[in-house]
């Protein structure tokens, strides 16, 4: 698990919330004016929503979601009668592909917290048809060493894996250090990572760093892993994710991420005029209260 290579964090930004949906608020770190991209990775949301708001009817094409749930749970609903619930540690990924309408709300009382990564499909991969991985907390991969405790949603570590495939080769692990714990994961060296913290303090890349904080997002050079200590007296919980640049041209409107101008303008009408994907989406509306403002 050595790292000789180690990354060193080049840039930090702090998530700061912001509403989207219906009434949600999000700390958006990836895909907000400071940082539009980050190959492949198209935005990355820390979400809180309490009933009535969250996200209903919205369509996507050309990418997939990533959605992990840290508190409460949410019901998803889409226009080919996929329905379910995710509560808290379990994983859904969604590739939309040619075209998927959903809702995402609130299925309990209180506050729903949870992740939403996007990661962007390669051209070859932007029209293939839409497709569900789901896992149950239950079912996540996790092991312990040393006081390291690590959940792997894609990718590997400490010797386990997940059944997650990613047509976008991706690696998203969950760790959790215990006081005095430290870290060395590996990372293919022509993928592009990232840290969010999502409780404690951290030190990442060189051990005489300074600590960063919950909601906190690192860009990690180049090199062949991460290094990372937990130097404080409470839990330090973060993600890291890596992941295979596309190095392609990006064009997005909203909810659509194509290669070229013609490709979103071709979307739009596709979605206005219900075609090539979109087809049920002329009939079909959610359970979820609508938001005509969405």
């Amino acid at each position: 698990m050595s790292c000789d290579h180690p990354r060193k964090v080049v840039r930090k930004f702090l998530a700061r919330p912001q509403h989207e949906g219906a009434g949600a608020v999000v700390r958006r770190s990836i895909g907000r004016f400071e940082l539009k991209y980050f190959d492949p990775f198209l935005v990355l949301d820390e979400f809180s929503l309490c009933a009535p708001a969250g996200f209903p009817d919205h369509p996507h094409r050309g990418f997939e979601t990533v959605t992990y749930m840290l508190q409460g749970a949410i019901t998803h609903e889409d226009f080919e009668g996929h329905k379910g619930t995710i509560g808290v540690g379990d994983l859904q990924w969604m590739t939309a592909g040619r075209g998927v309408v959903h809702s995402e709300m609130p299925a309990s009382n209180g506050t729903q917290k949870g992740l939403q990564l996007w990661i962007n499909l390669s051209s070859t991969h932007k029209m293939i048809e839409p497709r569900y991985q789901e896992l149950d907390s239950s079912n996540i991969a996790e092991a312990t060493e040393d006081g390291v405790t690590v959940r792997v949603i894609a990718g590997e570590s400490l010797g386990i894996s997940s059944p997650i495939y990613t047509r976008t080769p991706t690696m998203f692990l969950d760790f959790t250090l215990e006081p005095g714990a430290q870290l060395q994961q590996p990372i293919p060296e022509s993928w592009n990572a990232f840290v969010y913290v999502l409780e404690g303090e951290g030190v990442f890349g060189k051990s005489k760093s300074s600590p960063t904080s919950a909601h906190n997002l690192l860009l990690l050079g180049p090199g062949n892993g991460l290094n990372a200590w937990n130097k404080s007296s409470k839990m330090l919980r973060f993600i890291l994710v890596g992941g295979e640049p596309l190095e392609e041209p990006v064009v997005q409107w909203g909810p659509f991420v194509m290669n070229t101008q013609e490709e979103i303008d071709q979307t739009i009408q596709d979605y206005e005029n219900f075609e090539n994907g979109f087809e049920k989406a002329r009939y079909w509306r959610s359970e979820a209260p609508q938001d005509n403002d969405y």
